[in-house]
């Protein structure tokens, strides 16, 4: 004859072995749904840090060819400004990323497409020829060509050229400012102070965001004119980028 007893006890171990089983269950489950979202984040990130690269890149490239047929069909001698195709092209050595087509503008349109642009909001920007102001661009530093990814690698005294289809503008590293809020404006300045400047001259601005794979803060490095040289039917690299 079976006690009650017992009868309670094997019902109760029935009960807890589907207890465990659906906890088991659940686990399971929770671990599946964790290493796909993981996946995903891991093809996220893949995404956003390289082959977001690859296409921006692309793009730069068929843009700068574009922008080179365009000067190799004109006379010579200085043009009008063309700001929808791109104005010149960026040479930093010290970035070790080519040159880097600047077109107009500094939303995300413009930059996804691998290129620095020049500042038209909240500060406008001067331009290379103009006889006075601050040539401020930006670029971004992770992903859609990451054009900006090495600006710390840049220190004073360095050189920064800047190409025109009939000028090379040649700028040497003054300043740089490793960290300030997004929202500091004043580093475009006509005359950027921060920089320790405090008369007008021939500047060059360049920003990013900052630390790497964040968009918390602002990178800044100023750069002021040194000289021009105009150039010539082989289009001849300045001493600086030879």
């Amino acid at each position: 004859m079976r006690h009650a007893g017992t009868a309670k006890r094997g019902t109760n171990a029935v009960a807890g072995t589907r207890i465990r089983g659906r906890i088991a269950a659940t686990v399971s489950v929770v671990g599946e749904l964790l290493i796909t979202a993981g996946v995903i984040m891991a093809l996220f990130v893949v995404y956003s840090l390289w082959w977001t690269n690859v296409l921006a890149d692309r793009e730069a490239k068929r843009q700068g060819s574009q922008v080179r047929d365009h000067w190799a069909r004109q006379p010579a001698g200085p043009g009008a400004l063309d700001t929808k195709d791109g104005i010149g092209f960026l040479h930093v050595p010290a970035m070790r990323n080519g040159e880097v087509l600047v077109k107009q503008g500094t939303g995300t349109d413009v930059l996804n497409e691998g290129v620095a642009g020049y500042y038209e909001d909240p500060v406008k920007s001067g331009m290379p020829w103009d006889k006075e102001g601050n040539f401020t661009l930006a670029a971004h530093r992770d992903g859609h060509g990451a054009k900006f990814h090495n600006i710390d690698k840049i220190k004073n005294g360095d050189a920064v050229v800047f190409e025109t289809r009939d000028t090379w503008y040649v700028y040497k590293v003054f300043a740089e400012l490793t960290q300030t809020s997004r929202f500091n404006t004043s580093v475009l300045d006509f005359v950027p102070k921060e920089s320790g400047k405090t008369k007008p001259g021939r500047y060059l601005t360049l920003t990013t965001c900052t630390p790497v794979y964040t968009s918390d803060y602002r990178y800044v490095v100023w750069a002021e004119l040194q000289r021009t040289e105009k150039v010539d039917a082989k289009r001849t690299l300045p001493a600086e980028l030879r």
